[in-house]
Formats: C-alpha cells, sequence, structure tokens
C-alpha cells in the first residue's frame, strides 16, 4: 500500500478498515473486565479522563453509544432521530485506540462520537438532506466541517434526520426516513426545526455532541426544544463548503451539544478560513482560541439588554417566568441587566416585499459539485421524480418558478437593503445602551404537539441573527408545564463570540438547568 494511498485513506478516517479488509486489524484497547463507563450525559473532558486513566476505549465508547441507538431510536421510545449508523465507526474507534496507545490523544475531539446533520456532505456515507431524491448519493468528499471534526480525532458515527432540504422551522420529517423525529422530553412533541434529528439524538445521550445547520432557526430551535446548546456563528465565521445548501446567504452550520463546554470545544475546531468558501475569508483573523473563555464564573462588568419585543401576547407566561428568572441569575453573577431595551424603529416606510430565491440556484450548484455520479443535476428533475415529502412539494416548484440568479432579482436587493438596516439598528441599540449582548426566549412556547401547526409557534431565532449574520447561541433556562424545556438566547454583534461563550458558559455553571430525558435512560 502505497504512501499517497494510507494518507488519502487516513484522511477520511477509514484507515483501519482496509486494514481488517487485508486481514491486518489493529488491536483493539479494550480492556476485559473494564468498569462499565455510563455514557449518559458525559462529557468530552469526562470522556478524556477516563481514556487518561486506562478505563475506556474508544471502540467501548462507540459501541456504548451504539446500544443505545439500537435500544431507543427505532425501538423503545422510537425517536426516529437516526438516518444511516457509520459502518465505519469501530474502525476508525480501533485505528484511534492503535494511536493512543502509541502517543496519547490526537486531537481535542479524540475518540469522540458526533452526529451528523444529514445536510453535511459525508465521504462513504450518503448524504441525503432528508429527501428520498438523495437516497444514495455519496459525495466525493467530506464537507469542511466534518473534516476538521475527523482531524481532530473526531467519528461520525451517524447520520440525524431533518425536515427535507431545512424547509421547516417546526418540526422534523422529510422523504428519506419515514415519519416524525420525536423529542425525547415529551414523545407527542416535536423536535422544532430542521436539524431535530440531532438534536433529539444528543438529548437522548446517542453520541457525545452534534453538528446542525441553521438558516433561520434550526440550530437554535432544536437545541432549544430539547434542553442544549447550540451555537449560530457570524456568517464568515464557519464554512458552508459541503453543506446543503437552502439559502447560501443564511445557512451556517455548528454544534450542538449538552453543555457550552462541548459545544465550544468543538465550535473551536471548526471555526476558521476555508478557501472553498469565500466568506470565510476573515475567520482565521478574527477566531480566538473559544476553549480558553471556559473559566469565567461571573459576569462582572457585562451589560445585557432584555430586548422583550421579541415577545407577544400570545408568549407562554412559564417561558417569560423562566426569563425573568434568568435576568435575576444574571444580575446575581454581576451582569448588569436593562430590562427592556427596544430596537429603533425603520427609518424607512415599509414596502410591499418582492420575491428573493436562492434555493434553486444553490442547490444546483451543490449538485454539481457532486460530479458525475450526481443523482439528479436540477431542481426540475428533483420534482419530476416525485421523491419528495408532499409537505415541500409547493416550496419547491415556487423554487424552481425563479427566472434569474439572486444578484440579478430585485427582491434580493431590496432584502439585502433591509438587512442592513438591521444590521444598524441592532448595533445602535447595543452602542447607544453600552451592551455587550441582548437576550431573549430562544422560542416564546413549548414545544408543540406532532402535527400541530396552528398554534403560536414562539420561535424567535430567525429574527435577528440570520438577517444580520450577528452571532448566536442558545443555552437551557429551565422548564415548562410536565417538563418541557426553555432556551435562552444571547445575541451580540459580529464576530463577538467570545462574549457569547463567556455570558452562557457563566450561566450555565450558576444555574445547572440541563437534566436528561426521562424516556431514553441508561441501559443495564
Amino acid at each position: 500500500m502505497t504512501t499517497a494511498i494510507m494518507t488519502h485513506l487516513r484522511r477520511y478516517g477509514i484507515f483501519s478498515l482496509v486494514l481488517i479488509l487485508i486481514g491486518c486489524q489493529p488491536p483493539s484497547s479494550e480492556e476485559p473486565g473494564s468498569p462499565a463507563f455510563d455514557v449518559v450525559e458525559t462529557s468530552i473532558i469526562e470522556i478524556h479522563a477516563a481514556m487518561k486513566a486506562g478505563e475506556l476505549s474508544a471502540r467501548t465508547l462507540v459501541n456504548a453509544y451504539l446500544a443505545r441507538i439500537e435500544a431507543y431510536d427505532k425501538q423503545g421510545p422510537a425517536l426516529n432521530a437516526i438516518v444511516t449508523i457509520n459502518p465505519h465507526a469501530l474502525a476508525r474507534a480501533d485505528e484511534l485506540d492503535q494511536a493512543f496507545e502509541a502517543s496519547g490523544l490526537t486531537g481535542p475531539l479524540h475518540g469522540i462520537p458526533v452526529i451528523v446533520k444529514d445536510n453535511y456532505d459525508t465521504f462513504a456515507l450518503p448524504t441525503t438532506a432528508g429527501s428520498l431524491s438523495l437516497a444514495g448519493s455519496i459525495p466525493p468528499d467530506n464537507a469542511f466541517q466534518v473534516q476538521r471534526i475527523v482531524d481532530a480525532g473526531g467519528i461520525v458515527l451517524a447520520k440525524s434526520n431533518m425536515a427535507e432540504f431545512a424547509f421547516s422551522p417546526y418540526e422534523t420529517v422529510g422523504s428519506a426516513l419515514p415519519g416524525y423525529t420525536r423529542n425525547p422530553y415529551d414523545l407527542r412533541r416535536v423536535t422544532a426545526g430542521s436539524s431535530g434529528g440531532t438534536a433529539a439524538a444528543v438529548a437522548a445521550s446517542m453520541g457525545t455532541v452534534g453538528l446542525g445547520t441553521d438558516t433561520g432557526n434550526s440550530i437554535r430551535g432544536p437545541s432549544s426544544h430539547q434542553s442544549l446548546v447550540g451555537i449560530r456563528s457570524t456568517m464568515g465565521l464557519t464554512s458552508r463548503d459541503g453543506i446543503v445548501p437552502l439559502n447560501l446567504s443564511r445557512d451556517i452550520g455548528g454544534p450542538m451539544a449538552r453543555t457550552v463546554a462541548d459545544a465550544v470545544i468543538v465550535f473551536d475546531v471548526i471555526a476558521g478560513t476555508d478557501s472553498a468558501d469565500a466568506i470565510t475569508e476573515q475567520a482565521d483573523a478574527r477566531r480566538v482560541n473559544y476553549r480558553e473563555l471556559l473559566e469565567v464564573d461571573d459576569l462582572q462588568g457585562k451589560r445585557l439588554g432584555v430586548l422583550r419585543e421579541m415577545s407577544d401576547e400570545s408568549a407562554d407566561p412559564e417561558v417569560i417566568a423562566r426569563l425573568n428568572e434568568a435576568i435575576e441569575d444574571l444580575r446575581r453573577l454581576g451582569a448588569t441587566v436593562v430590562d427592556p431595551v427596544t430596537l429603533p424603529e425603520d427609518d424607512v416606510a415599509e414596502e410591499e416585499r418582492l420575491p428573493c430565491s436562492y434555493f434553486r440556484f444553490d442547490l444546483e450548484q451543490y449538485l454539481t459539485s457532486l460530479g458525475p455520479e450526481a443523482p439528479f443535476k436540477t431542481l426540475q428533475e428533483i420534482i419530476d421524480s416525485e421523491k419528495v415529502h408532499p409537505n415541500i412539494r409547493t416550496r419547491l416548484e415556487s423554487a424552481q418558478e425563479a427566472a434569474d440568479v439572486p444578484t440579478n432579482q430585485p427582491g434580493c436587493a431590496q432584502q439585502a437593503t433591509r438587512e442592513e438596516r438591521l444590521r444598524h439598528r441592532v448595533r445602535q441599540t447595543l452602542q447607544t445602551n453600552q451592551l455587550d449582548a441582548l437576550i431573549y426566549p430562544t422560542w416564546d412556547n413549548p414545544p408543540r404537539l406532532i402535527g400541530d401547526l396552528n398554534t403560536p409557534h414562539g420561535n424567535n431565532s430567525f429574527q435577528l441573527s440570520p438577517p444580520t449574520g450577528f452571532p448566536a447561541i442558545t443555552v437551557p433556562m429551565g422548564f415548562v408545564s410536565d417538563g418541557l424545556p426553555a432556551g435562552l438566547q444571547i445575541l451580540a454583534d459580529a464576530w463577538a463570540e467570545s462574549t457569547l461563550i463567556t455570558i452562557a458558559y457563566a450561566y450555565e455553571q450558576a444555574t445547572q438547568h440541563r437534566a436528561p430525558p426521562k424516556t431514553t435512560p441508561a441501559l443495564n
């Protein structure tokens, strides 16, 4: 086997699989009779501590998560969160165990099993974007963020279910996998937007951490609905390369995790400049070592503004009660909280909004990137195939009607102007009140019942972060009703991820609101 071939195979984390196929299986580092390691709610730091103590191998860890997927995804509570299990995961674990025996941890994600939303390209695994039309579509390489995770020692454990082509912020259902993904905190309820499969799987400890995408809501919304932490970065800090697009002007990929620390460790790995995504040109110059921020235990000197105008009369009173409690917690941590603050009125009168459609053009560019093996070349071919969920067919047909590229659409120019005004209004609010960040509920209402698209949804995530390109993070702020999660969203100016992480970490450490769902307990 040549050095070039071995380097290529290691790049995709499947070198051990080839060794097995040629009869040279690497030895497992699993110790017979070693005590069982409980993966429920465990963290990256705890996993690595157990590995260093000789109490845990990557193989044992992967097997533990696979057992939970087997027990809870299609059986028991039947969360229906997983589309594809990586058949190479154990071989990858063996490779990492062998490397650990030789020289210790290979990177910040050594041996960490990751749940990857099924719109991230994964070499040797299908990427369907939740659509039957892309079933069997094998990308030629990993998405940039996935490759960063592999290079950091991570293991792609499974691909997760999603709303088809990431269209819906309200429910997780598509045509690639029959049925809805269920919320592990109440199996009758939705997981929120398109990254609901990742959220349900991570919340139920089917993997250590996960990757989601967020065009309007779908990192932060599902994280809020499943008592997770989700980070949407500044537009341009994380690469979109290899992510099936919904709207490239707003698409962002990022981490979803049970703790701020885990989300930040993943974020620190995936943030950075990518030559395949020109918008990330400034990323390396702008990024910092985000893991170093996980030490702040108070918020002395921080000023936060409560944006109550995000919530209307349909907001659930218990969610607002959790917000009020969060405000008091932040004050006890030393923050000055200005309650309320308001955005200045838009100085341009409301005008008729012209249509602006990116989807067809962005998707067809992505299909071209798959090369000659792409199952379809155009959106029209996908529509004609009828391999889509009925719920999104009209959306696809509407997108197909866009006759010109976004740069030539009057509605897109109008939208860009409106977004620039919003950036100015948000910055004016921050500057006038000398604020570090704004806070508000991620969702004003608890997760809806599956099938309910009529009651107030309460989604606040789409209003500020995507149109401005500013970063936002959601962190658990407790529970409402019968144990339904609620999330606190924190938003700041562009490139202010350090501020968001500092606030979220101090708040999380002081409140410890995260609690595991009762439907997926530890296995005996």
